[in-house]
């Protein structure tokens, strides 16, 4: 079986419609890669590619990719309501088949260095690449965000590890690695208040709640109610409501359904609803038939069981959802 990784990257650029497609030109130039999907928020000003191929072309596409945003986003103007640090954020690399995640590390090592090398980028490594326990968490590395970058990189334990020791103004930093499937997915709330999405964040996602530090300046947090789960709260105004953004880290252990009930709770509490939910690039069909399941557990077909799930989770809320488009296995 020839071996096939996946890679996501999401680039600051949300808006210029020109640097969106300049960026997917240049993935689709190469050859044994295949785009899948295109995902762009204007309020965010984020845009997320994926796409799959060979390992040596699927890293040929990366670096293009980030090459043609190095030219042509410049981050000492960039405004968005996501966090972010760089040109290209976030680069991730995903095993999907006939590979070990191990390998899928050292393609990781290859793109950071010719990155840092050729481009002149700093390039942090984080989840499974990462080489401190303190960059194994995207939102660790990414404190501070573009604008933190300078202090960042004068402290000598958050050296980039390749590409200059120095900020890049205009490309910031990009934070890259080899990570499990990931499940980008947001819940609509039918409020345009923020402090109730960062509130119901706070108590779904794994890290909790921060509650201050003890004696010894240890920071402290009351646990979240899921694990594998990372959420923040925030207002997008394309569609004029707060969201509840989540990073689904193993859909298996915690389900997109049981999140999903749990926030209609916690939305109710604050005399608010669960419009619907926002997925940004692809899922995994399994993640769709165990929502299905839940939700008609007598029903075995799987089509009617994805039916079930889109109209249950709300997945075509604010845009249709069409599988065909979104299933990663079915754009396989």
């Amino acid at each position: 079986m020839e071996p096939i990784i996946e890679c996501v990257p999401n680039f600051s650029e949300g808006q210029n419609n020109e640097t969106i497609k300049a960026i997917a030109s240049a993935i689709r130039k190469i050859k044994g890669v295949r785009l899948l999907h295109v995902d762009s928020g204007f309020a965010a000003n984020r845009t997320v590619y994926t796409f799959v191929g060979n390992p040596l072309s699927v890293l040929e596409a990366a670096f293009q990719a980030i090459k043609v945003a190095a030219e042509l986003i410049d981050m000492r103007s960039h405004k968005g309501e996501h966090p972010r640090m760089g040109a290209c954020d976030v680069c991730p690399l995903i095993p999907v088949s006939g590979i070990s995640m191990n390998e899928v590390i050292d393609l990781s090592h290859q793109l950071g260095k010719r990155v840092g090398e050729e481009l002149n980028i700093p390039v942090y490594l984080y989840e499974k690449s990462a080489q401190q326990p303190e960059r194994v968490q995207l939102a660790n590395v990414r404190k501070g965000e573009y604008e933190g970058l300078p202090l960042k990189m004068s402290l000598p334990h958050w050296q980039p590890d390749y590409g200059p020791n120095i900020l890049n103004p205009k490309s910031g930093a990009t934070i890259l690695g080899a990570r499990n499937f990931l499940i980008a997915y947001n819940f609509n709330l039918n409020t345009s208040n923020i402090t109730i999405a960062r509130s119901i964040a706070e108590q779904i996602r794994e890290s909790g709640k921060y509650i201050g530090k003890n004696e010894q300046g240890k920071k402290l947090y009351t646990p979240g109610k899921f694990k594998a789960l990372k959420s923040i709260g925030w207002f997008i105004k394309d569609f004029g409501i707060a969201q509840v953004s989540c990073n689904f880290s193993d859909y298996q252990l915690t389900p997109l359904h049981l999140v999903h009930e749990m926030v209609k709770l916690l939305a109710a509490e604050h005399d608010c609803k669960v419009t619907g939910a926002e997925l940004i690039g692809l899922i995994p069909k399994e993640a769709l038939l165990m929502a299905g399941q839940f939700y008609e557990p007598n029903q075995t077909e799987e089509d009617k069981l994805i039916a079930t799930a889109i109209k249950e989770l709300g997945l075509s809320d604010l845009n249709e959802f069409r599988p065909n488009e979104r299933i990663i296995e079915f754009m396989l």
